[in-house]
């Protein structure tokens, strides 16, 4: 799994012009599904993410988790992040997982998140046409990859 996190003071996530999921601080996750990732992935990743230590303490030292913040978590699936660009000038995305795979595991990740004791978790929905507003906070942003985390 691939994910983008970006530390936020707000985010949210609209479709046809409503909102759908909303936050105030916390992370803006984007999450790509790879195909061959399962289970294990999602729930490395949601415990990497929510226990993450980039939010600033009294020293201003990146020393805070989310749950350590009570911050939220906006989840969007993406399947762009899983684009292969070695070759020519348009992306190909065989690397994704197909997409009944891909909304399994994005609905796993959610819970996971949620086990963790994330709250609020808000999310878009799969497979929607999004648009996504942040106000970024830092800016604080990282790139994941639990296939860079196998031994």
């Amino acid at each position: 799994m691939k994910a983008v996190l970006q530390r936020v003071s707000s985010a949210q996530v609209e479709i046809d012009g409503a909102v759908q999921g909303k936050i105030q601080q916390g992370l803006m996750v984007l999450l790509g599904v790879v195909d061959g990732d399962g289970v294990d992935e999602a729930d490395l990743l949601a415990e990497k993410t929510a226990n993450l230590r980039i939010f600033s303490d009294e020293n201003g030292k990146m020393n805070r988790s989310l749950l350590d913040i009570g911050g939220g978590m906006l989840v969007v699936s993406n399947f762009t992040l899983c684009a292969d660009v070695r070759h020519g000038r348009r992306p190909s995305f065989t690397a994704s997982a197909k997409p009944e795979t891909a909304n399994a595991l994005y609905e796993r990740f959610i819970a996971a998140v949620k086990d963790t004791g994330v709250k609020p978790v808000e999310s878009g929905v799969f497979g929607a046409d999004m648009a996504v507003t942040i106000v970024n906070d830092g800016p604080v942003t990282l790139i994941l990859d639990t296939d860079t985390w196998k031994a």
